[in-house]
């Protein structure tokens, strides 16, 4: 499922927020929405904003992985520390004060936002932000094989890339063992450092840091 998530994450987060898609697709928008900041650059920097909330589908990159991690140790707790369901919403709540400063006016957007505990969906979570890791590690060797991709998405143009995954992702299925595929696909095993670099760098340059 984690190799599943990479390619939601790719499509959301490596293209979507990205200053060659925000090229393209800015004049497109402020037709649709005159009210839409006037250049680029005030553009990709507002899609890429980093600010704590309280729903997980909306967060940005940088916040996303603490809304996994908190119901990560939530279902740890609930099967190995003896967690009662009962206390449940105010365990969530005090982990969302610790990892994001904020505490949800209502279980609607506290604990009872997903939907994955109450199909039995335990575990699943982390999936999330495996697909995360994965999602860079492969957005960067498609890059390095096809350069193209990133003009290409400057123009609107996504078949290159989407090629790509097709020829060494989505033909393969089942075939092999997700380590296998990713390692098959990228010439390495999952690996955190691609991510972690792409994290640091990109809102080590948005926000000037060091």
């Amino acid at each position: 499922m984690g190799v599943h998530e990479s390619q939601s994450r790719l499509w959301e987060n490596l293209v979507a927020r990205s200053r060659p898609f925000w090229s393209h697709f800015h004049s497109k928008l402020r037709a649709v929405f005159p009210g839409v900041p006037g250049d680029v650059e005030t553009l990709y920097r507002a899609v890429n904003a980093v600010k704590p909330s309280e729903i997980r589908t909306e967060a940005d990159e940088l916040t996303y992985d603490l809304h996994v991690l908190l119901r990560f140790e939530l279902e740890v707790d609930l099967f190995e520390a003896g967690l009662a369901v009962a206390d449940l919403p105010e365990a969530w709540n005090t982990k969302m004060d610790e990892y994001l400063g904020l505490i949800p006016e209502n279980h609607a957007l506290g604990v009872l936002q997903d939907t994955h505990w109450a199909i039995g969906y335990f575990g699943y979570f982390p999936a999330y932000t495996v697909g995360n890791v994965l999602s860079v590690q492969l957005f960067e060797a498609a890059v390095e094989e096809r350069p193209e991709i990133l003009p290409e998405m400057e123009g609107g143009e996504f078949g290159t890339l989407l090629g790509w995954l097709r020829q060494n992702v989505h033909r393969h299925g089942k075939k092999y063992e997700p380590d296998d595929l990713i390692e098959h696909a990228t010439g390495s095993p999952p690996d955190t450092a691609p991510y972690l670099h792409y994290l640091e760098t990109k809102f080590g340059e948005l926000y000037g840091l060091k």
